[in-house]
């Protein structure tokens, strides 16, 4: 038995309420089971109920045992001294208040309601599943689920805003730079992501204003600030790329030690760290307030205007500066454009909004919602389970419900979990 499960019993009152009598049969008639404590001290505040003609108001302090009050030291915590119920599944020990006077206690296991017991048991059980409801899920309301699934992408946009939050801190509030590094973590994608957000921060933002405009000079800090300019390739561009760099570290001061280094393993040559970072360098040398660019876009098919663009003319035959490879113009795909949209723009414009106290979440979840869902792992297999919708908002809903709830076996905070405990068949 979790404690968790008493918790949601409790808060949602799925007991036979008519019949409820402490461990030594007074009655209880339960008026407000009080609110929720998610800090420190007791389960529930100010909760309102009559035991047998006594009309009490406290708080009420939930265990799988009553034993556990003493293993929690709840007796010498002045915090709980105002506690008028112990809900309890086993009732193993009498616990007393400071007078001496016993604390009545709620044994639970005799008033659960049997269905949302049995369904309890039957969805945390279930220990080798992927997910736990993986066999009902389809039982489940659509209603339902499309709800749930606003409410965790909303959830995951409120965790990605308190990144954003940090960043604007370490910045100063320079919105500009924490768009550059949250635009470098995501050119790097999962393979290079961390490492693209370290050289991003290795160089001063205003460093970058400074060399923005020339589109060489500033491919050739990104490369050289990655360490992907030690190589022994012989070109007149690399040459070149060497000597800007050079120049600028000197200029600069551009600290080296600590960046992290790239990887190119198990990477399609598209994504190559080379590419990317040519293609970032590429994209800022092209526009001059890219912040605000962004902040004004409205539509999806502005944001896609402003990241079209490729690379300079080097890397048009080359994905790395050893090879020569096939002319490719090494273009920003849509499906890339898109990850950039999910993964940095929308959470940086919803953080603006939210602390700019703007109104325009409906712009930004409707951008999100014209974006073709994720394939990924986790979506794919959900996929499997249920016909969800196939937009981004739902992709990241999922992988927000998987990582944080499913994984975490959380199906009593989930509104899938509470629809199948609620089932009365």
């Amino acid at each position: 038995m979790q404690e968790d499960f008493l918790h949601y019993v409790w808060q949602h009152k799925k007991m036979t309420l008519k019949s409820l009598k402490t461990t030594t049969k007074e009655p209880i008639t339960l008026k407000a089971v009080g609110l929720p404590n998610l800090n420190s001290g007791p389960d529930f505040f100010n909760a309102l109920l009559t035991i047998d003609t006594q009309l009490w108001a406290g708080n009420v302090e939930i265990h799988v045992k009553s034993s556990d009050w003493y293993v929690h030291n709840h007796e010498t915590d002045a915090a709980y001294d105002n506690v008028i119920l112990h809900v309890v599944w086993d009732h193993n020990i009498e616990v007393f208040r400071k007078d001496n006077t016993p604390i009545p206690t709620l044994e639970l296991k005799h008033f659960i309601l049997p269905h949302t017991l049995r369904n309890y048991k039957a969805l945390i059980h279930e220990k080798k599943k992927w997910i736990p409801c993986e066999d009902s899920i389809t039982t489940v309301d659509a209603f339902t689920i499309n709800h749930w699934m606003e409410r965790l992408y909303l959830e995951r946009l409120e965790a990605k805003y308190l990144g954003v939050e940090s960043q604007l801190s370490d910045s100063k509030y320079n919105w500009e730079a924490v768009l550059f590094w949250q635009l470098a973590k995501s050119f790097g994608l999962k393979v290079n992501g961390e490492a693209f957000l370290n050289i991003s921060k290795s160089i001063d933002f205003s460093v970058i204003q400074k060399v923005k405009h020339d589109p060489h000079s500033l491919e050739a800090l990104l490369l050289g600030q990655s360490g992907l300019l030690e190589t022994t390739a012989e070109h007149t561009y690399v040459s070149e790329l060497k000597r800007v760099y050079a120049f600028l570290k000197n200029k600069f001061s551009l600290p080296t030690k600590g960046v992290f280094p790239v990887r190119f393993f198990r990477l399609r040559p598209p994504n190559f760290p080379t590419i990317r970072l040519a293609q970032l360098a590429n994209l800022y040398s092209r526009h001059s307030n890219l912040f605000s660019k962004i902040i004004e876009a409205r539509t999806l098919e502005e944001l896609h205007t402003i990241f079209e663009g490729s690379t300079s003319e080097f890397w048009k035959t080359h994905y790395t500066f050893e090879k020569t490879s096939k002319p490719v113009t090494k273009s920003l795909t849509r499906p890339f454009i898109n990850l950039l949209i999910i993964n940095s723009i929308v959470p940086l414009k919803f953080a603006f909004n939210k602390i700019n106290r703007q109104s325009q979440l409906e712009d930004v979840i409707a951008v999100v919602q014209k974006i073709p869902m994720e394939q990924n792992s986790v979506v794919n297999r959900f996929h499997l389970l249920y016909k969800f919708r196939k937009t981004a908002l739902d992709s990241q809903a999922l992988i927000q419900l998987k990582s944080n709830y499913c994984s975490k076996n959380k199906c009593l905070h989930c509104a899938i979990g509470s629809a199948l405990l609620n089932r009365n068949s």
